[in-house]
């Protein structure tokens, strides 16, 4: 008997009276039902302010991303599971895993990122501060905080998974409880991972909520604080934007929209190059890979008048090599569509596409689903078609077939190329396959107008290339236009996000008390103790060291020189030197950053371990011979990552501001050295 699948809402599950039949992509048989159970949304929002929102922020930024990855490895681990019960949407191994794999993959990423780039607080410092008065009393800076708000996070039907813990990480991280509305469709594989991420036990109560079927009076009921997130068509994003409440309290809306995104076979490229190949193959993929359903998916492809006929029967072969049907049947490459709904809609759309194309390839072409039981599954031929005058069919660049749906476009010139792909109005994604740099160099700045990431391929990316249609959490996935205008992704971009930006002014001993990081001209602490020599716990930020003195002497340039091989004009050559800028020899900068280092170094053994890199190095004023340095040391940040060594001594990260300066107190040097600092005790399991 078909399962009624449950909304978890203020942290029980709800639902029992069955609603909504859903079907199996590969028979057509019911397999689940929605719940008819009606959801108190006043409900959902208060526990997640009430609840969520608290438990979250009792964790800092650290103590989050190693959440995500204690959880991605849980989820891993039980990831059979799911790819179980993937394979009823349909979709191949090969397409599960980018669900799937892809899914956890995006919370390591977002743990790893969030590990590095995020303090051990819940104030994000956007800086550098800087001086807003003559006297140094007076500075400004930005600063990140946690919204105090929800995330409502709407997703499509074609990544139940991934495409819930894309948009989860980051918000994640950002300290903001989720309500999560996956598509009907293939909502029951969201359930099943929503179930376990619960069953983890890593989520703080309020976390997570899930929402299955209708978002009823949802989006009425958020606040200015609140953010809303939206994967599917742009005519519902276009519905769900238009929402008064949402206007009516400026709530942040963010689309990701399904687009015509194009690829570009160049000019330069021949049938007889590896260009030609990667061209033939990387279309053939993204209208094969989950049959077609990627908002990602190649639409449009943008081939020179003088190729078409090369591309297509290249294209034909591929194509007819591909076996469909149910992807437990040894061979099956492509599986089915989504819902039979979905197969009528592409059916409809390819109607429209045909008029005034020529079809290459369909399922006239010997198409045949393999597998029991199938000839009422959602199967549909990958289809081919041929436009020989983009500019005067309009279809091609208003129509999209969601499916493995793809329209050759012929054009005369680059120019030609970028202005129909432009058509599109707006997409996610385009590929440019050439040899030629200069032809990238003068086709990706007008592609990237229009579309929101740009893919060069070529024999020596395709090494190493993610492909056309696969999103990557370091990068921006989002595109203008028809493709929604939104951004998710990005990195810790993606968490900025849902963060709060706040000009914060003050002296700059206040803005290092708000920003948990010491800013130049804010009170400082110095005792008998070396910096160098306090573990971890006892660091405090504005702990700090000012050096005794070194005098620059000739000999300290020659023997630098001599040991570094540096033997630059400026340094040796007094004649030349004379006739610069600067009128006479300068150390080496590096010499002046090892003195300074000499200054304030501990060099008994102690708790600092490493000095792992320098960050915001400029070297501001000559230093010249006769010149008397020193430097002051300061403890600028602290970031506790939670690491220990092999022998369970724990490890945070220092960074240290160094400002080296000379006898008449100008500032020559400055940078912040990075260094990892042993704690006192073991770490706790």
């Amino acid at each position: 008997m078909p399962q009624t699948l449950q909304s978890f809402i203020a942290g029980r599950w709800i639902g029992s009276e069955a609603a909504t039949p859903l079907h199996s992509a590969l028979t057509n048989a019911v397999i689940y039902h929605t719940h008819a159970d009606r959801i108190d949304f006043d409900e959902a929002i208060m526990h997640a302010r009430k609840t969520g929102i608290p438990a979250l922020m009792q964790l800092n930024f650290q103590q989050r991303a190693a959440r995500l990855k204690a959880l991605a490895l849980y989820l891993l681990n039980r990831k059979e599971e799911l790819y179980a019960i993937s394979h009823q949407t349909g979709a191949t191994r090969a397409d599960s895993w980018v669900d799937i794999e892809g899914g956890t993959g995006t919370l390591f990423a977002y743990a790893s990122m969030g590990s590095r780039e995020l303090p051990s607080s819940n104030v994000l410092h956007e800086g550098p501060a800087m001086a807003l008065g003559k006297n140094g009393g007076f500075a400004g800076t930005h600063i990140l905080v946690p919204r105090g708000g929800l995330a409502v996070h709407i997703n499509a039907f074609n990544f139940p998974i991934w495409g819930l813990l894309e948009k989860f990480a980051p918000s994640f991280l950002a300290a903001m409880p989720c309500i999560a509305k996956p598509a009907s469709a293939t909502s029951y594989l969201t359930e099943a991972l929503v179930r376990m991420m619960h069953e983890s036990g890593l989520l703080p109560a309020g976390a997570l909520q899930l929402v299955i079927g209708s978002t009823g009076d949802l989006l009425d009921r958020l606040g200015g604080s609140d953010v809303v997130t939206f994967t599917g068509s742009a005519d519902t994003a276009a519905k769900l934007r238009a929402n008064r409440n949402l206007i009516a309290n400026s709530v942040p809306f963010t689309a990701e929209a399904d687009s015509l995104n194009c690829a570009i076979l160049a000019p330069d490229v021949t049938p007889d190059d590896a260009e030609f190949d990667l061209f033939v193959k990387e279309v053939a993929r993204e209208m094969t890979g989950k049959a077609g359903q990627k908002c990602t998916a190649i639409r449009r492809i943008m081939v020179p008048d003088h190729m078409v006929d090369a591309v297509g029967t290249r294209l034909r072969e591929r194509l007819a090599k591909v076996s469909v049907g149910d992807p437990s049947v040894e061979g099956v490459r492509m599986g089915a569509l989504a819902s039979r709904d979905q197969q009528r809609d592409v059916a409809e759309r390819v109607e429209q596409l045909a008029r005034g194309n020529e079809v290459l390839f369909s399922a006239r072409d010997g198409f045949a689903p393999l597998g029991e039981g199938v000839s009422e599954g959602a199967f549909f031929a990958p289809t081919l078609l041929l436009c020989r005058d983009g500019q005067r069919n309009e279809a091609v660049h208003d129509v999209e077939a969601f499916g493995p749906v793809s329209t050759i476009i012929s054009y005369h010139g680059i120019d030609e190329a970028l202005a129909l792909a432009a058509r599109g109005k707006g997409s996610l994604v385009s590929t440019l396959v050439t040899k030629e740099p200069a032809i990238a160099a003068y086709a990706v700045p007008v592609a990237a107008a229009s579309h929101g990431r740009v893919l060069v391929l070529d024999r020596e990316a395709a090494v190493d290339s993610t492909g056309h249609g696969s999103p990557l959490p370091q990068l921006k996935h989002g595109g203008p236009g028809r493709a929604g205008g939104g951004e998710e992704l990005g990195g810790i971009r993606a968490v900025r996000h849902f963060l709060q930006r706040a000009a914060l002014q003050g002296s700059p001993t206040m803005l290092a008390a708000v920003t948990g990081e010491y800013v130049r001209g804010a009170a400082v602490q110095e005792s008998e103790v070396h910096p160098f020599r306090k573990h971890f716990e006892d660091l405090a930020i504005g702990d700090s060291l000012l050096t005794h003195r070194r005098t620059v002497s000739e000999a300290d340039i020659v023997n630098f020189g001599g040991v570094s091989g540096d033997y630059f004009y400026m340094h040796f050559d007094e004649v030349a030197a004379r006739d610069t800028q600067f009128g006479q020899r300068i150390a080496h900068g590096y010499f002046v950053l090892s003195a300074a280092a000499g200054l304030f170094v501990s060099p008994a053994p102690g708790p600092v371990l490493a000095n792992y890199g320098l960050d915001n190095l400029r070297f501001v004023a000559p230093v010249v011979i006769g010149d008397t340095i020193r430097a002051r040391l300061t403890c600028k940040r602290k970031v506790d990552r939670n690491r220990t060594d092999d022998k369970g001594v724990g490890q945070g990260v220092v960074a240290w501001d160094v400002q080296v300066t000379n006898q008449r107190d100008e500032l020559v040097a400055s940078y912040d050295i990075l260094t990892l600092v042993m704690k006192r005790s073991m770490m706790s399991a």
